[in-house]
């Protein structure tokens, strides 16, 4: 079984501040599902995401949001997998609305949160997490590290 990502964002816009996420992704060997899915405008097809990458082997989820950035909220709160929350620039404030919005999730509900736009840093936590079960991630992780340190 190889590992799976789940990567959602709310906007069409959003999609060009995800790609380096899921290039990350692919160099590690892992499968990305990804879909634009608005938490506020369709949470019915966000429960359906959910459950759909879950039974595609999904254990991992990062979600790309900006403005209010509920999106990593909610679908934390469908899931008890990890969240991993990438807020999003856009609008006046820069992505800094979305970057508090993500990092006060309510006690119970925790997202792990990046910096803003930082999509290859949230792909990267996602393969530290999956590094736990997946010994092929682990390897790929450490080859990685091995380039920056001598770049």
């Amino acid at each position: 079984m190889s590992p799976v990502v789940a990567l959602v964002m709310g906007s069409k816009s959003d999609l060009k501040k995800v790609v380096p996420a899921e290039e990350m992704l692919g160099r590690m060997g892992i499968k990305v599902i990804t879909a634009v899915i608005s938490a506020h405008r369709q949470p019915d097809k966000l429960r359906e995401f959910v459950e759909s990458a879950l039974s595609q082997g999904a254990e991992v989820f990062i979600a790309a949001a900006g403005k209010a950035a509920h999106l990593p909220g909610v679908v934390a709160s469908l899931t008890t997998l990890p969240v991993i929350g990438l807020p999003i620039s856009s609008g006046d404030l820069g992505g800094l609305d979305a970057l508090l919005s993500i990092v006060q999730m309510p006690n119970g509900i925790p997202v792990a949160t990046v910096a803003i736009d930082g999509a290859q840093n949230a792909a990267l936590l996602a393969c530290s997490i999956l590094a736990l079960k997946y010994e092929d991630v682990a390897e790929a992780l450490k080859g990685y590290r091995k380039e920056l340190a001598e770049a």
